[in-house]
């Protein structure tokens, strides 16, 4: 069976490199055809400004937030001082009002890149002076008179100091990077010394926003994902409605075509006596699984089919399965789920299913059932024998990471390596080496004490901050933390929404705008007593449905995603009181980075060492709402159907035969993963001895990244922004997701090496007095719960 083959054979498919060739290049295209006259442009620029002397410290706020902040640079003193001189000399005293220090150091970072900097930039060394020297030649006035003139001089002159294999590398790596429409990045992190610039991990954590994470999509065609070209819109054009769908369906469709069950190749010739039916027993050995568009179904009455649809319902209220091609209605009548009460199955979904084809003899005609034909709903019925998700694809598949068995390390090769997902970096450019830098962070911790200390991110889930039980929990949890040593206090606090039980701004019982702000102002007041927590953490918000501004129109309905973060308007007294815990700690200023808050959207991400770890967190109520959308099955028995005849679907039992194969029905990393949390006692599942909470847990992690899509409904039922369907798409897999929901017990296990965890609410209900919240340790991957009593 195609749906079970596709469960069992994503555990170890193998994917061929299929790296792109390298795009010519000539020198034609970078090298003018007569010199640039630099020293008459630098005498120019220089003649008409006025040089002043910069401190570093002045211009460290704008070089942190160009440099860090938009391109992901990190600057040593060394490198701020020779930017601050620069600065001084050649833009002016108009440096600041006139904005001219902005774009000189917009241009430093972009010509930084495109060289092939680190990360790190230091001040040693002649890559930064040279850098320097090509902005110079192009500045009059103290500022950069053409841009794109400018980059191109920059990233074409070559270094008299490199040796010509320098060179040559450099070069190459700008030519593989130079699409654009990849946002590739030209990142080289060699370390010639061996050695790090920052031993806290917090150095290198960053949070993504949702509306400034890369707009990916997939070319089915080139096979490969675009950055898309146009400015993202709140109010785009109708068609991007069936863009974002179209998109969702070609990654799922690619990354079934990944999987050896689906790939003629020698390598299904190994897999091929576990990949059959006890109901065909003559198939060939060598054949592999073929996906049949749903026009193609046309003609081919009575014959058994494989496809991949996306689950809706028809204007006459009956079920479909959609593709590319067109639309069929299904008959679900003896259906059985892959694997049983394994995941849940939803209008809205991708699904895998396989069944029989039944032509009726005469198209479905126009009107409410559809236009007929290639492109709309044939006629007819599909009747499921079986459905499933499409398999799930580990992270390491989907960039092409592998490992090296005898030195222990990850090779890159295949995959969609090349890409950055999330503008920090492809793993194919700086993966290896941000590992490498890593694991000497991890390293340099201290590896002998058994408690986890700066590598710890601490989730706390539901912080309602208008219930007073909400408070005195906060507040403990914080004094625990408050009293670690110094170094080993959590690197970040998520603090998860909803931060009010009630819709706010809806004439609710959590009141309107003025008790929202007093409710942050006592949040403030709080944290302001722990101020050895604040300046040496990053606390994130991620707001819920009850928070403004959405909350003004939905009263507390699924709103749209992604959802925008808590408005300046209500932050002010907690900015203020994370200002003056830094202005009262005694470090030096270059020694440490300053505790900050940041208020990040609905769905957020954070990135550790670039793209080495990713963790999504995500706010909603899954767990309802896909128990009031899901479809039913009917409960068959082992070998016979609702009406008592037999069967030719194959059941866990059937499948396990006595030399061990079999159970193809059974998605086994599913049903082997193991809660991290401690579980108490709980009802058993149908007598499997797995515990109710783990089962639901299962159930919901399995269905999640099966989709690889945060959201997988309709978007009548829960609206998506239809600019933004990257920061809701969870291709590839994350290194951790954070799936803040309320309703669903809390867990934390792993499926397909992404560690999934639900922290729960902060107020557990049922215990009185009681607050929990989960602590998730980036060196061991893995999520702990933590309770307290107050």
């Amino acid at each position: 069976m195609a749906v079970m083959a596709a469960q069992t054979g994503s555990q170890s498919a193998q994917v061929a490199n299929a790296n792109a060739p390298s795009i010519p290049s000539s020198s034609a295209f970078g090298t003018p055809v007569h010199p640039i006259r630099q020293k008459q442009v630098a005498d120019a620029s220089s003649a008409s400004v006025l040089p002043i002397s910069l401190p570093p410290a002045i211009v460290r706020p704008l070089a942190f937030r160009t440099f860090t902040k938009k391109h992901n640079l990190t600057l040593t003193s060394s490198a701020l001082q020779a930017i601050a001189t620069f600065i001084g000399t050649h833009c002016g005293s108009g440096w600041r009002e006139e904005g001219l220090a902005e774009k000189a150091l917009d241009e430093m970072a972009k010509a930084w890149k495109k060289n092939g900097g680190s990360l790190i930039v230091p001040g040693e060394g002649r890559e930064l002076t040279n850098i320097l020297r090509n902005i110079e030649a192009s500045m009059l006035g103290g500022r950069v008179v053409t841009q794109r003139a400018s980059s191109r001089h920059t990233a074409a002159v070559p270094d008299p100091g490199l040796p010509a294999t320098t060179q040559e590398r450099s070069d190459s790596l700008v030519r593989n990077d130079s699409q654009s429409s990849l946002n590739f990045t030209t990142l080289d992190l060699q370390d010639e010394q061996g050695g790090i610039h920052s031993k806290d991990p917090r150095d290198w954590l960053r949070v993504i926003d949702a509306f400034e994470q890369p707009q990916l999509t997939y070319n089915p065609i080139q096979k490969h994902f675009e950055l898309v070209a146009k400015r993202p819109s709140l109010l785009p054009d109708p068609s991007h409605r069936t863009a974002l769908i179209r998109a969702r369906y070609q990654v799922a469709h690619q990354r079934l075509l990944r999987n050896g069950a689906f790939q003629t190749s020698t390598v299904a010739l190994s897999r091929s006596k576990s990949l059959h039916r006890s109901s065909s027993e003559m198939m060939m050995p060598q054949q592999a699984y073929k996906l049949t568009p749903i026009a193609n179904l046309l003609g081919r009455s009575g014959s058994t089919h494989v496809v991949l649809g996306l689950l809706g319902n028809s204007p006459t209220g009956t079920l479909v399965l959609s593709d590319l091609t067109g639309s069929i209605s299904l008959d679900l009548q003896y259906a059985k789920p892959v694997p049983k009460d394994g995941a849940w199955f939803a209008p809205g979904m991708v699904v895998l299913a396989e069944g029989l084809y039944e032509e009726d003899g005469s198209l479905a005609g126009p009107g409410l059932a559809g236009d007929g034909g290639v492109g709309g709903i044939i006629g007819g019925k599909f009747h499921v024998s079986s459905v499933g998700g499409p398999p799930c694809e580990r992270r390491d598949v989907t960039l092409g990471v592998s490992s090296n068995e005898t030195s222990g390390s990850l090779i890159a090769g295949g995959g969609f390596g090349w890409v950055d997902f999330l503008g920090v970096g492809s793993e194919r450019a700086n993966g290896s080496t941000m590992r490498d830098l890593e694991k000497k962070v991890w390293e340099s911790q201290d590896s002998a004490s058994q408690i986890p200390g700066r590598s710890r991110i601490v989730i706390l889930g539901e912080v309602n901050l208008d219930s007073i039980d909400t408070m005195q929990a906060l507040k403990q949890v914080l004094g625990i933390y408050a009293v670690e040593s110094a170094g080993k206090i959590p690197m970040a606090f998520i603090l998860i929404g909803n931060f009010t039980r009630y819709a706010v701004l809806a004439s609710g019982g959590s009141g309107g705008s003025i008790e929202y702000k007093e409710y942050f102002d006592s949040l403030a007041a709080i944290l302001a007593d722990h101020p050895s927590v604040l300046e040496d953490s990053t606390f994130v918000f991620v707001p819920g449905d009850n928070d403004p501004w959405a909350s003004a129109f939905s009263a507390g309905a699924a709103a749209v995603l992604p959802k925008r973060g808590i408005p300046e308007l209500y932050t002010s007294r907690v900015k203020r009181a994370f200002a003056s815990a830094n202005a009262e700690a005694e470090k030096p200023a270059a020694e440490k980075r300053k505790g900050e808050v940041i208020w990040s959207t609905n769905p957020t991400r954070l990135t550790l060492f670039g793209p080495a770890q990713e963790v999504v967190v995500f706010r909603d109520d899954l767990s309802g709402r896909l128990r009031r959308k899901a479809l039913r099955f009917r409960d068959q028995e082992p070998g016979r159907d609702s009406s008592g005849r037999s069967s030719d679907v194959e059941t866990p039992a059937e499948n396990r035969r006595a030399d061990g194969q079999g159970d193809m029905d059974v998605d086994r990393i599913i049903e082997t993963a193991e809660n991290a949390l401690p579980e108490p006692k709980a009802k058993e599942v149908n007598g499997t001895g797995v515990p109710s909470d783990l089962h639901a847990a299962r159930k919901l992690v399995k269905t999640v990244l099966d989709q690889g899509y945060l959201s997988p409904f309709p978007l009548t039922d829960r609206p998506v922004l239809w600019d933004y369907g990257s920061p809701m798409s969870l291709y590839p897999l994350p290194s951790a997701l954070v799936l803040m929901d309320p309703e669903a017990p809390p867990f934390a296990l792993t499926y397909e090496g992404c560690h999934a965890m639900n922290p729960g609410a902060l107020i557990t209900p049922g215990k009185r007095g009681v607050a929990q919240w989960m602590e998730y340790d980036a060196r061991t991957r893995k999520g702990r719960a933590r309770e307290v009593k107050f």
